[in-house]
């Protein structure tokens, strides 16, 4: 018996010294995530910041994200979306909302314009859909940056969403630096989408800012990968900012598709309003922010600009951050396509 006890004891310890390791473990990742993010200042968001996480032939959100297989095939509940059929419901059914959302995709695959299909209705319920349940509603919007919106609210039995085609779905950031086209991406972060479609009809963004500005440094190179055996930060390869206009007040956005954040990701700080857009790969963030849109790669020289600006050190829990001594204000709008290319809305 004596023997027994005595083999137990590092066994013990050693279960221990396991578990131990796991939490450390557990504990360096969390770190990791929330170094780059820490509490706002001044007015701005005092959460700590945590980075975030299906397909169609025609726009591959799914594949650009890096998510799996339906997080980008996501809708509205309680939402039904008006618009002119291209497939009626009372014909088509399907068993999920994501199959419904990719039957739309189907309808988006080809490089020769616009997509067939941007918008899809699903009933999901059985109990409250009756006779409707899985009823899928195909629809063309007549402008999809501010789609017509039926009913909304706990009585609508309706699920809905949004599928942006190439050159389609793009906005403008503007900044006295150059404007950064930003592709929407609606099926992965509808929610988040929706409140970006809101700000585009107020045309105006007062109070919308960067205030951070934290360049790649010796860290990353200038495709946004990480240097071997280099630090993770500081500086952290971003720059932060608000996107709560005034007169508007911002609603807490929910935790949507979250991605290996990679160049160009524009994404919540937490949830919101604090947005910012990555300069580089951050696999160590560990896909913990929700994305909602990308900056096209030809206007990252405008981030980096801004990312260069003069700034000022100050300490987030503990954390060395750098803030822009002048922030620097910032304005969303609308922009048209022409055969593949972007232009500003006149």
């Amino acid at each position: 018996m004596g023997r027994k006890q005595n083999d137990a004891e590092p066994g013990r310890c050693a279960t221990l010294i396991l578990l131990l390791i796991g939490v450390i473990s557990c504990t360096l990742v969390y770190t990791l995530a929330t170094v780059a993010f820490a509490p706002g200042w001044g007015n701005w968001s005092s959460d700590p910041l945590r980075l975030v996480e299906g397909t169609g032939p025609g726009d591959n959100a799914e594949g650009e994200f890096g998510v799996g297989s339906g997080e980008c095939c996501r809708g509205i509940d309680n939402l039904e979306l008006w618009g002119p059929a291209v497939k009626w419901g009372s014909d088509f059914k399907f068993n999920s909302s994501v199959e419904c959302c990719r039957a739309c995709k189907a309808m988006c695959g080809g490089n020769d314009g616009p997509c067939l299909c941007d918008s899809w209705v699903y009933c999901g319920n059985r109990e409250a859909c009756g006779s409707k349940f899985g009823e899928c509603w195909l629809k063309k919007q007549k402008d999809s940056l501010a789609p017509d919106r039926q009913e909304a609210g706990q009585t609508v039995i309706w699920t809905s969403g949004l599928v942006y085609g190439k050159g389609e779905g793009i906005i403008g950031l503007e900044t006295e630096y150059g404007t950064m086209h930003i592709k929407l991406y609606p099926d992965c972060a509808p929610h988040s989408v929706s409140y970006i479609h809101e700000l585009l009809a107020l045309r105006h963004c007062a109070g919308c800012q960067f205030h951070r500005a934290e360049s790649r440094g010796q860290l990353w190179d200038s495709q946004g990968n990480h240097v071997p055996n280099a630090l993770f930060g500081p500086p952290f390869a971003l720059i932060q900012g608000t996107l709560e206009a005034q007169g508007n007040p911002f609603r807490k956005a929910p935790k949507e598709a979250c991605p290996t954040i990679k160049r160009g990701t524009v994404a919540w700080v937490g949830s919101g309003p604090e947005f910012f857009i990555s300069l580089a790969k951050h696999e160590e963030w560990q896909r913990e922010y929700t994305a909602f849109g990308s900056v096209l790669p030809e206007d990252m020289s405008i981030a980096e600009r801004i990312a260069q600006l003069p700034t000022e050190s100050e300490v987030w829990n503990n954390i060395n951050v750098s803030v822009l001594e002048k922030p620097v204000p910032l304005a969303l709008r609308r922009i048209k396509t022409s055969n593949g290319d972007v232009r500003g809305d006149s």
